[in-house]
């Protein structure tokens, strides 16, 4: 085992303990298949996440559902039956020096040509939002990773937000927010022409990734946040740990929570946002 700090935790980087590439490579087809590999397909074949021709950048952060994401294209470009191109991009925002030698080095073990490119985003975070850094990190990340997708030719970024992710955002935004948003398995980017984001880890479970990343003995990046490690907010872990209560009465919470975006009753809707412009159930009542 070796160790290195950063980000103010200890990241414990097996040496010896990392399975053979072609045995990962493999479980992904045979082991994981049923938990990761056919929810990996349903999910792009349910939204039409892919198309023949595509040329797609798929965003490695160094954690470990970006690095899954990155083994299931790669697999899906070997046996899947149609042609499409790939491009690995990694945004280096002001990393701890060993947090950059963790994601190269794994992303090397693992086979993933990818293009690291730096940002400084961490700098500008830091100096403008120091309280609340999170919302504008993430807003400045995705320009940064559409903008280089669009550098380099795709029609697509892929982001590695599983299916927890989507549970979690959809109960954020209900409880803290007051309003019904979820996170979309696709949408077109606004400010980049022709660039789609798409979402193929929608249906993937967060436990289920955890499993494959230790089985397989990378230890993936978990925090490489040099700016907010204090400041972070708490309420997803207090959604996580709200929801982990419920399960212990109602074991299918999850699916409800993530079906209710896929059936919404627009007959049962007070007011509703399209396009930026908002509509309430009275517009339309006497048409009723």
């Amino acid at each position: 085992m070796s160790s290195v700090s950063g980000s103010g935790c200890e990241i414990i980087i097996p040496l010896t303990e990392r399975k053979p590439l072609k045995d990962i490579e493999r479980s992904i087809i045979k082991s994981y298949r049923k938990k990761i590999w056919t929810k990996f397909t349903r999910a792009i074949n349910d939204y039409e996440l892919i198309k023949e021709g595509d040329r797609i950048a798929v965003a490695i952060s160094g954690g470990k559902d970006s690095l899954l994401m990155a083994k299931l294209f790669q697999e899906l470009q070997r046996h899947g039956k149609f042609k499409f191109e790939l491009e690995f991009i990694s945004m280096d925002p002001g990393f701890h020096e060993t947090n950059r030698e963790l994601l190269l080095s794994n992303c090397e073990y693992l086979n993933i040509p990818v293009k690291l490119f730096e940002s400084g985003i961490f700098e500008v975070v830091d100096r403008i939002a120091k309280d609340y850094p999170c919302y504008m990190c993430a807003r400045m990340r995705r320009g940064f990773l559409y903008s280089k997708a669009k550098e380099l030719g795709c029609n697509k970024l892929s982001l590695g937000h599983h299916n927890n992710d989507v549970i979690e955002t959809t109960l954020l935004n209900i409880l803290y927010a007051g309003n019904f948003k979820t996170m979309r398995p696709k949408l077109k980017s606004t400010n980049f022409e022709g660039l789609e984001l798409i979402r193929p880890l929608y249906y993937i479970n967060e436990d289920d990734i955890k499993r494959f990343i230790n089985n397989a003995g990378i230890a993936p990046m978990n925090c490489g946040c040099i700016v907010a490690a204090q400041k972070t907010s708490s309420k997803r872990r207090e959604v996580k740990e709200l929801i982990k209560e419920l399960k212990k009465n109602f074991s299918d919470v999850e699916k409800s929570i993530f079906q209710s975006a896929h059936n919404v009753n627009m007959d049962s809707i007070v007011g509703w946002e399209k396009k930026g412009k908002k509509y309430s159930f009275l517009d339309f009542y006497d048409e009723e």
